[in-house]
Order: structure tokens, then C-alpha cells, then sequence
């Protein structure tokens, strides 16, 4: 792929579900293009078919019509397996409800990703995340003995400790107060220019999505913006 390609794309990209007493259209027709390292807000309101397109467009779900390729990878060609490498090497996540393992500690959470793609000195790396996003002293301590703000930060160093190309995020701050909500997204900008991430995600905060490059709003499933 070249540096100039868009490393997200879709095209007439349409999701369908069955419903009792007929089909329900979540997306319709939904044609996107994102560059490397772009930052990208996904607006709209609640059930408008925002976190079913970035599902789509991470390759977590499958559409019923159209086509995405992501970071060189046509979707539609490959099984799960082949999506789940595709996503493995390229992509990180953060989500609302964090999304951590309950068992492990904030450090094995860190290391899991990293010990899966067989990087070089894991617990390093690990750890290093870990420091730069201020919990360098919560290293052994289990998500129940952190915060919510501590947790999504745990989750932001585990997203980009492979250095991914992309990281999708779904309502980040969903679960935080607003001051450390704010903390948690001014951290994810940092960390998206440190590493030239590609960040698209999910919100319904107009002052937030301010601080992308550009917006998608959707409405009913549409493209409005």
C-alpha cells in the first residue's frame, strides 16, 4: 500500500438485520475514505448506525452488501481468521466498558497483545506504556482496584503498546466523569500524534469530535455530513 492510499475504505457499504416482521436497515449505501494517520469522529444519534459502522469497517462484523478494505486488505475475501490477523497486525481498540481481562493485572493486560504478536521484550514494552500513561505504580493491581479513568488507561496502553496503524474507538469517555473523560482524550490525542496512529471513533460529543480532522454524521444509517 502505498503512503498516499486511503487506509480505511468503503464502498455502498450496507448492513441489514432481521427484525420480527420483516428486515431492518442499519446502514444504507455508506461510502467512506480515511488516510493514514487522519483522526476521524463518527457522529450521530443513538441507533443512527454508528458503532455498527465502525464494527464493519474493523472487520469485526460482516456487511450485507458493499465492500471494505483495510489497511491493504480486502475483508471480503478473507474468513474470520484471516480478518483477525488482518486486525492482530494492524489495529488496536478502546472501548466504553474498557474491555479488560478481570484476572489479569493492568501488566498482563499490557503484555497479552504484545506476547501474541511475539514482539521483542514484552514486559519492557509493556511497562514503558504503562509509565507513559501514569500508572507506572498500579503494575500489579486487577481492574477492580483501579478507577474508571485508571482502567481506560490501561486500555489505552494496551491498544497502542503493538504500535498499531489504526486504533477504533467506540464512546471512549462513555463511562467517565467529564473531568476525567477529558484527561482520557487529551492522552489519546498524545499517543495518536506520538505514533502517527490512524484514529477514527465513535461519539456523541460535538466538542470532542472538534478536535478531528474531519467528521462522519450519520443519520438513520445515511451519510449526512
Amino acid at each position: 500500500m502505498r503512503g498516499d492510499e486511503a487506509i480505511i475504505e468503503a464502498e455502498n457499504l450496507g448492513k441489514r438485520v432481521r427484525v420480527s416482521g420483516g428486515w431492518l436497515d442499519i446502514l444504507t449505501a455508506v461510502t467512506v475514505s480515511i488516510k493514514p494517520a487522519e483522526t476521524v469522529a463518527i457522529l450521530g444519534a443513538s441507533g443512527s448506525g454508528k458503532s455498527t459502522l465502525l464494527g464493519l469497517l474493523a472487520g469485526l462484523d460482516t456487511p450485507t452488501s458493499g465492500r471494505v478494505r483495510l489497511a491493504g486488505a480486502e475483508l471480503a475475501e478473507l474468513d474470520e481468521d484471516g480478518r483477525a490477523a488482518v486486525r492482530a497486525g494492524q489495529v488496536g481498540f478502546v472501548f466504553q466498558s474498557f474491555q479488560l481481562l478481570e484476572h489479569f493485572t493492568a501488566l498482563e493486560n499490557v503484555l497479552l497483545p504484545l506476547e501474541l504478536a511475539a514482539a521483542p521484550e514484552p514486559d519492557r514494552q509493556a511497562r514503558a506504556m504503562l509509565e507513559r500513561v501514569g500508572l507506572g505504580g498500579r503494575l500489579r493491581h486487577y481492574p477492580r482496584q483501579l478507577s474508571g479513568g485508571e482502567q481506560q488507561r490501561v486500555a489505552l496502553a494496551r491498544a497502542f503498546a503493538t504500535t498499531p496503524r489504526i486504533l477504533f474507538a467506540d464512546e471512549p469517555t462513555g463511562n467517565l466523569d467529564s473531568a476525567t473523560g477529558q484527561h482520557v482524550i487529551d492522552l489519546l490525542f498524545q499517543l495518536n500524534q506520538e505514533h502517527r496512529t490512524t484514529l477514527l471513533f465513535v461519539t456523541h460529543d460535538a466538542q470532542l469530535a472538534q478536535r478531528c480532522d474531519r467528521h462522519i454524521r450519520l443519520e438513520a444509517g445515511r451519510i449526512v455530513d
